[in-house]
C-alpha cells in the first residue's frame, strides 16, 4: 500500500509539473495578464487533466456507461495531445534562442546607429567660440540598455513565444488528428508468408487471419467491430484467430458492440484466446459471450486442424491473479511433435515457453507496435518482439500491431492491422 501511494504521488507530481509547463508556454507567455484568453487557457489546463483522470478510472469506479462515453473522448484525446504538445515544446526550447538571435540581427540599422544629418548652412554668429560647451546627452537610440527590458525586448519575446507555442500546438493537433483518422478508418490488411518445415503439402497456402487488440470500449464500438469483420471476411481466410484484448468493459455494456463478430466467416472456424484486458473486464463472462457469437475459445487446449497441423491456445498471463493463466503442459504436453503446432497466445513474452514445448509458430498481439511514438521504445523493453515476424530457436513468433487502440483512439508510427498469415510447406 505504501509503495502504491508513493507511485501515485510521483505520478501526480509529474502530471502537475507537465501541465504547469504547458500552461506557462501556451498561456502565460502568450497572453496578457487578466485577459479573457488567459482565463480560458488556465481553465482548460485545469479541466482537461481532470477529464483524463475521469476517463481512466470511470469504468472501475462503476460510473454509468453513458457517462463513460461522454468523458472518454475529451479525456483520452487530451492525453495524446499532451504527449505531442510537450515533445514539440521541448524541441521549441532549442529554437527560441535561435529565433531571438535571428530577429535581433534583422533589426533596422537605424536602431543600432543614428542617421547622419544633411549639411545645413550655419549663420556667421554661430561660428563665434562659446565660453563653455556642455557635453552632449547620449542618444536614446544608441545608448546601451541597462536595467528593465525595453518595449522592443518584450515585443520580441512575445513574438517568439507565440510562434513557438503556435507551431507546437499545430504540430500536436495535426499529429493526433492524423493518428485518430488512422484508427477510425479501420485496420489495413497485411499479408505474411511463414514457411514451416512440418507443414504437409496439403496445408501449403493455408491462410490464418490474425486480429488482436480490438479494444471495444466507450470510444470504439459496434461500427469499429463491423469494419474489422468486413476486412477479415474480404480475405476469405481458412481460419480466424482473435488473440486477446477484445474489450475494455463488461458484457453488459459492450455485448452489443461485439455482436458483429457473429458474422465472421472462415472454412475452419474462428478461435479466441484471452488477453490481459479480458481479466480487467470479466474474462469468464466474455469467454461465454464469444462462444455464443460463434467463436471457439481455446483455454489451455489444443485441437487438430484437418489441413494437417495442431492449433493450441493458452490463457493470458494476467489470469494468474485469478488462478488461471497459461498452462503449456495442458495445451501442448502430450501432442505428437512430428506435427506442426501453431499457438495462439496474447503476449509475446511467453515465446520462451513455446520454444520449450516445440511450438513452430506463435501468433500474438498485446504490444500495439508501441501505438504512440516513441512508445515503441518502451514496448521494446518489455517484449521480445514489438511487431512483425522473428525467430526464437525453432519457433517463429509473429506479433500483430492490433486492430484498435487502448486509451486515446490514436496511433502514431504504428498503424493498426489485420494480418493474413499464409503457411508455406517446404514440401510444396
Amino acid at each position: 500500500m505504501v509503495v502504491f501511494l508513493l507511485v501515485l504521488v510521483v505520478v501526480l507530481a509529474l502530471l502537475g509539473g507537465v501541465h504547469w509547463y504547458v500552461w506557462r508556454r501556451l498561456v502565460r507567455d502568450v497572453t496578457a495578464p487578466g485577459g479573457l484568453p488567459r482565463r480560458i487557457g488556465t481553465a482548460a489546463v485545469v479541466v482537461l487533466p481532470l477529464l483524463s483522470l475521469g476517463a481512466l478510472v470511470s469504468a472501475r469506479a462503476g460510473v454509468p456507461f453513458p457517462v463513460q462515453q461522454v468523458i472518454a473522448w475529451p479525456g483520452q484525446m487530451w492525453l495524446a495531445v499532451l504527449l505531442y504538445l510537450v515533445l514539440a515544446l521541448v524541441v521549441g526550447e532549442a529554437v527560441r534562442p535561435l529565433l531571438r538571435a535571428w530577429l535581433a540581427r534583422r533589426a533596422p540599422a537605424a536602431a543600432a546607429a543614428p542617421a547622419v544629418p544633411e549639411a545645413v548652412p550655419v549663420p556667421a554668429a554661430a561660428t563665434e567660440p562659446l565660453a563653455e560647451t556642455a557635453p552632449a546627452a547620449p542618444d536614446a537610440a544608441t545608448a546601451t540598455p541597462v536595467g528593465p527590458e525595453t518595449p522592443t525586448d518584450v515585443s520580441r519575446r512575445l513574438f517568439v513565444s507565440r510562434v513557438v507555442g503556435g507551431t507546437a500546438a499545430a504540430v500536436a493537433l495535426g499529429t493526433v488528428g492524423y493518428g485518430t483518422y488512422g484508427v477510425l478508418r479501420g485496420p489495413r490488411v497485411k499479408r505474411v508468408t511463414v514457411p514451416l518445415a512440418k507443414i504437409p503439402r496439403a496445408a501449403h497456402g493455408y491462410r490464418i487471419a490474425v486480429v488482436s487488440d480490438i479494444h471495444l470500449g466507450p470510444i470504439l464500438g459496434r461500427a469499429h467491430t463491423q469494419r474489422i469483420v468486413d476486412a477479415i471476411n474480404s480475405t476469405q481466410p481458412d481460419l480466424i484467430a482473435v488473440v486477446g484484448d477484445l474489450v475494455d468493459g463488461t458484457v453488459e455494456n459492450l455485448g452489443p458492440a461485439a455482436e458483429p463478430l457473429a458474422r465472421l466467416r472462415a472454412r475452419h472456424g474462428s478461435f479466441f484466446v484471452t488477453g490481459n484486458h479480458e481479466y480487467f473486464s470479466g474474462a469468464d463472462a466474455w469467454v461465454d459471450h464469444v462462444r455464443e457469437l460463434g467463436l471457439r475459445p481455446l483455454r489451455n487446449e489444443r485441437l487438430e486442424i484437418a489441413a494437417g497441423f495442431d492449433l493450441a491456445g493458452v490463457d493470458d498471463v494476467a489470469g494468474e491473479s485469478e488462478g488461471q493463466g497459461p498452462d503449456f503442459v495442458r495445451a501442448l504436453g502430450d501432442r505428437d511433435r512430428a506435427r506442426a503446432a501453431v499457438l495462439l497466445a496474447h503476449q509475446p513474452i511467453v515465446v520462451h515457453d513455446a520454444v520449450r514445448h516445440g511450438v513452430d509458430l506463435q501468433l500474438s498481439g498485446h504490444t500495439h507496435g508501441g501505438q504512440l511514438w516513441p512508445g515503441n521504445l518502451l514496448a521494446e523493453l518489455a517484449n521480445p518482439t514489438v511487431a512483425g515476424l522473428e525467430r526464437y530457436g525453432d519457433t517463429q513468433l509473429y506479433v500483430s500491431r492490433g486492430a484498435g487502440a487502448w486509451g486515446p483512439p490514436v496511433r502514431v508510427g504504428a498503424p493498426s492491422d489485420i494480418t493474413v498469415v499464409e503457411l508455406a510447406s517446404k514440401q510444396a
